[in-house]
């Protein structure tokens, strides 16, 4: 039975979680992004004035970013904000007989027990410092600064998801969308 499967799409910075969910979307999949409802919460001026309580010298979520990954109670103080707000919100929308969510930081915040399911992207490093370069001009210290801050992806192999290797071309993850679909359905 597949009635009302919410499944999570998960994986570090640049391992192609958005890609996968423009895949998954194109197949005609409901597909929700954590960091899309993110970026609508910016626009609420209740959520922008916490943050501003919690970050009175940053300016723009750019340098909220940058002040927390290199402060680790700054990130836990942002974290504790904003993901029970987000969650909250990606849970209310997900609706569909199966649906999915893009949410990076699922296993850091605890919230794997909120779905059905979890499809896990994993990547060689440098692929994926080199896709965040490209997608969005960072400096590679500061990519490999995320990449410490966020769950292992070593450890994925004794959490209870369906790992996707990105190694290949679209086609190749297009096809490994289909795969982790058809196991889906049998949950």
């Amino acid at each position: 039975m597949t009635q009302n499967k919410k499944i999570a799409v998960t994986g570090g910075i640049g391992s192609g979680k958005s890609e996968f969910c423009r895949i998954l979307k194109h197949k005609g999949y409901p597909v929700f992004s954590c960091d899309e409802i993110s970026d609508e919460l910016w626009q609420s001026e209740d959520y922008t004035a916490g943050l501003k309580e919690l970050f009175p010298a940053c300016k723009t979520k750019r340098e909220i970013a940058t002040f927390v990954f290199r402060n680790e109670a700054a990130l836990a103080r942002l974290n504790a904000y904003a993901h029970p707000r987000i969650m909250e919100e990606l849970l209310r929308r997900m609706e569909g007989e199966i649906c999915f969510a893009e949410v990076p930081l699922l296993f850091e915040g605890g919230y794997e027990s909120l779905f059905d399911g979890v499809i896990a992207l994993i990547r060689p490093a440098e692929a994926r410092i080199a896709a965040v370069q490209a997608r969005d001009g960072l400096g590679r210290e500061e990519i490999v600064a995320r990449m410490q801050k966020q769950f292992d992806p070593a450890a994925l192999a004794q959490k209870n998801c369906i790992l996707i290797e990105n190694d290949g071309d679209l086609t190749t993850l297009a096809q490994k969308a289909d795969e982790a679909i058809a196991r889906i359905r049998k949950l």
